[in-house]
């Protein structure tokens, strides 16, 4: 039984598992992720694994590496479940947590130490948010946390140096191959630059292999997108310029919008707040080098992403995985010191921040009841699982802080996540609740009793092709801005609700009638959250 208890591999394998497979297929795919799931089914139905597309038309934006992983799930699963199309995220997520773990043992941390770490690591809101979402951000800094584990093992023993050099370099390109060097600019160079100052680099006999890391990291990197350049040069340049003009023009924030970034990680903001003050944790730690290592790296992180113009909260990823470590020495302060703190100030912070969980664990299935309450026929079961589950968590959070037991204290609040996930997710069918809801799946039926092919009158948006099924050609050409009519008589027609379709002089030969919608929206048109952008009406197109 003491085996089972100390093999943390085996928990960090189980809490994990709990936080990203129970649900998921109940969120619907949002639009980064309907645009890899839609380049995954073209290349097995269209064959476009090389020079990918989307809706069949050219999309070079991002590298295809995920995109081919998915699409060989999509294979074996069928791309009508989300939940196989979603099995590769969750698979590369794992990659992440166990590179993570056996990253922290080899900085210099206890084996426990480096299992709370993973297991912050995965309870970390955005890091099993986007562990469950199936699109690029998660490939490549899994992939470029397994290329620094080698590398540091390359810096740091002299065993096996040309083996660690080939690993290093192989994941270095498969993170180039999964969105360029993304990861490179916001994972590894922050590690660098945290690594040179921390630990110093001792490079008398390794130069060669750093070079080894780099040149087989750009040959498997640089694969894709130079055959594409070579292969449809025109393409390439117009994505190329559009894609480096949106660095600095393109979602704007200024320098300072990445400063509240310790609260991505959702329940361990506080703690992840905490143990980024310096002064008052350095003498508190047991590893002051590893901790001064982890804290560069995560402040490195921030602050070459807030150079960069284009900010998005979701691009805080890489710098959610040293903060993981960095919180973990707050932690394992408060498992070995917790009963000794003496001052109150200190002290209230804690329960403070570990009771407002214990107040959460109390009101979240209150909250979910009142929400739902006139809707609960078919989920009874997951409120009563929820209540149970949270209610007997925070009892444990409050006694085992009355107590003063922090080491029960923090696996309750990991509890309270797991709960979440394993209870909760199936609310936000009943939350997220759109009375007008259409899936453009119906029209597809109704295409196939008329007998009859459908068109875009000038736009496609990625979630209605993806749930379409099938790519839909667009009429307006946009070099020209002429509509190109179909040659049948008698067609669909896919139209913005703003757009005048009979004003149009193309049609003024045909009979339009309006026979249905789609709208892909969950939440109902009165909220501000309803976005026009997933709603199409209808029409049949007939020949006068």
């Amino acid at each position: 039984m003491s085996k089972l208890t100390d093999n943390y591999a085996f928990w960090l394998f189980a809490v994990a598992c709990l936080m990203l497979f129970p649900h998921l297929d109940v969120i619907e795919t949002n639009i980064m992720e309907s645009r890899n799931f839609i380049t995954a089914r073209e290349m097995v139905t269209s064959n476009h694994w090389i020079l990918t597309t989307l809706n069949d038309l050219p999309r070079y934006e991002k590298p295809p590496l995920p995109t081919w992983l998915t699409a060989i799930s999509g294979i074996v699963f069928g791309f009508n479940t989300i939940y196989g199309m979603r099995l590769p995220v969750v698979l590369i997520t794992l990659l992440l947590v166990f590179g993570t773990f056996r990253l922290s043992e080899k900085i210099g941390l206890s084996k426990q130490q480096s299992f709370h770490n993973g297991l912050i690591l995965i309870t970390s809101f955005y890091i099993y948010f986007a562990g469950r979402d199936n699109q690029w951000d998660m490939y490549t800094h899994s992939f470029m946390i397994i290329c620094i584990f080698f590398l540091w093992n390359l810096l740091n023993t002299p065993n096996k140096p040309l083996l660690n050099a080939v690993l290093a370099g192989l994941f270095f390109g498969f993170s180039f191959l999964s969105k360029g060097p993304i990861s490179v600019y916001a994972l590894l160079l922050p590690f660098l630059i945290a690594y040179g100052f921390t630990y110093k680099f001792q490079l008398k006999d390794k130069k060669i292999y750093l070079i080894i890391i780099f040149v087989i990291g750009l040959i498997i990197g640089l694969s894709w997108p130079l055959y594409v350049k070579w292969a449809d040069p025109a393409t390439y340049l117009q994505v190329t310029k559009i894609e480096s003009s949106r660095w600095g023009n393109y979602n704007t924030k200024p320098f300072y919008y990445y400063w509240s970034f310790f609260t991505q990680s959702g329940i361990w903001t506080v703690p992840a707040f905490i143990a980024l003050l310096y002064p008052y944790l350095k003498s508190r730690v047991t590893n002051l080098k590893a901790y001064q290592f982890t804290l560069l790296w995560t402040l490195a992180s921030v602050v070459l992403l807030s150079i960069v113009p284009e900010k998005k909260s979701r691009y805080l990823l890489p710098v959610l995985i040293p903060m993981a470590l960095n919180t973990g020495f707050y932690i394992e302060y408060l498992i070995q010191n917790f009963k000794n703190i003496s001052q109150k100030k200190e002290k209230g912070i804690v329960y403070f921040a570990f009771g407002l969980i214990v107040l959460i664990c109390f009101a979240i299935p209150v909250v979910i009841f009142i929400k739902v309450k006139n809707d609960l026929a078919g989920f009874e079961f997951w409120l009563i699982g929820l209540t149970l589950s949270l209610f007997t968590i925070g009892y444990l959070l409050l006694t085992n802080l009355k107590k003063q037991n922090f080491k029960k204290v923090f696996y309750s609040v990991i509890a309270v996540q797991a709960a979440v996930i394993v209870f909760g997710i199936p609310f936000t069918k009943l939350i997220l609740k759109n009375p007008d809801y259409a899936s453009a799946k119906a029209i597809r039926d109704n295409e196939k009793k008329l007998g009859i092919k459908s068109y875009e009158l000038k736009a496609f948006t990625p979630e209605i092709i993806w749930d379409y099924g099938y790519s839909i050609p667009i009429l307006l050409n946009e070099k020209t801005n002429k509509l190109n009519l179909p040659v049948e008589n008698k067609f669909g027609l896919l139209a913005f609700k703003k757009d005048s379709i009979t004003a149009k002089k193309e049609f003024s030969s045909y009979t339009i009638k309006e026979t249905s919608y789609i709208d892909l929206n969950h939440v109902p048109k009165e909220s501000k959250k309803h976005n026009d952008r997933l709603t199409r009406i209808y029409y049949i197109v007939t020949k006068k």
